[in-house]
């Protein structure tokens, strides 16, 4: 896991890097590299924090 990713926590506002139509999402969980986030227009997704640095929203 990224280690950015890594102090990810419920509650925490995030955006996607590559999908800015998805809007801003609520972390649900981040267990391992499995981050599970609730997107405004996306709805709930399950992302690979090896793969993804999600981007910090401070609303």
């Amino acid at each position: 896991m990224n280690d950015f990713n890594a102090i990810l926590e419920p509650g925490m506002l995030v955006r996607h890097p590559d999908k800015p139509e998805w809007g801003t999402g609520q972390i649900q969980s981040n267990i391992g590299d499995k981050i599970t986030v609730n997107f405004r227009e996306a709805g709930k997704v399950v992302i690979n924090g090896k793969h993804v640095l999600l981007i910090l929203v401070n609303e």
